[in-house]
């Protein structure tokens, strides 16, 4: 029988429904989705106790689990709260998600910080009532020429993050961006976090 030494459980953040589905507030769905195709997870299947469709897989040696919550983004700590009931299961949570203050076309893995204003975040830290999980943010601002972030004005950020779809260039970046956290995700299975994250941010 094989065994173990970890279970992954990977979040992709975002809203259901085809209206949402190549928005850019979908952007860690969008890359869970093609992760559990990179790795060749299982079929979706719905979960109603945790609100959401799940794929089974392994990522390396270890098995995994990717989650797409099936509620609204603001209540994404639903899905985290059923499938996180331990402090082990906290370890190994990572949350894939949208954010505002990194250029389109990179990624950034922390771990242990605040939500940062993001909804679905702050939703998952009040449901496993703590922050002391992993976090992957995916790029989603446009830049200047010299790398600096322009963020949409505040009136406008509804129509940037859930009214529009994304380009095909941009949708292509975001791809290409799945590609490098698989990797990254490769060696969190194989050599934990720390390793993670000194191969891979940057």
């Amino acid at each position: 029988m094989l065994s173990f030494k970890i279970m992954i459980t990977i979040l992709g953040l975002g809203n259901p429904g085809e209206e949402y589905a190549k928005t850019r507030h979908n952007a860690g769905r969008i890359a869970a989705t093609l992760l559990a195709k990179k790795f060749e997870f299982g079929d979706w299947r719905e979960d109603k106790k945790s609100k959401a469709l799940l794929a089974l897989g392994k990522i390396g040696k270890e098995k995994a689990t990717i989650a797409l919550p099936e509620t609204f983004m603001n209540k994404s700590g639903q899905t985290a709260g059923a499938l996180i009931k331990s402090k082990k299961d906290l370890k190994n949570l990572i949350v894939i998600y949208d954010d505002l203050d990194l250029p389109l076309g990179t990624m950034k893995i922390s771990f242990n910080r605040g939500d940062g204003g993001h909804n679905g975040l702050a939703s998952i830290i009040k449901a496993v009532k703590s922050r002391e999980f992993t976090r992957v943010r995916i790029g989603i601002s446009p830049a200047t020429p010299k790398g600096k972030v322009k963020r949409p004005d505040s009136e406008k950020l509804g129509t940037f993050l859930v009214e529009k779809d994304l380009k095909d260039a941009d949708l292509a970046e975001i791809k290409k961006i799945a590609k490098k956290i698989g990797f990254a995700l490769e060696t969190f299975a194989e050599a934990g976090l720390q390793t993670m994250m000194s191969q891979h941010n940057g």
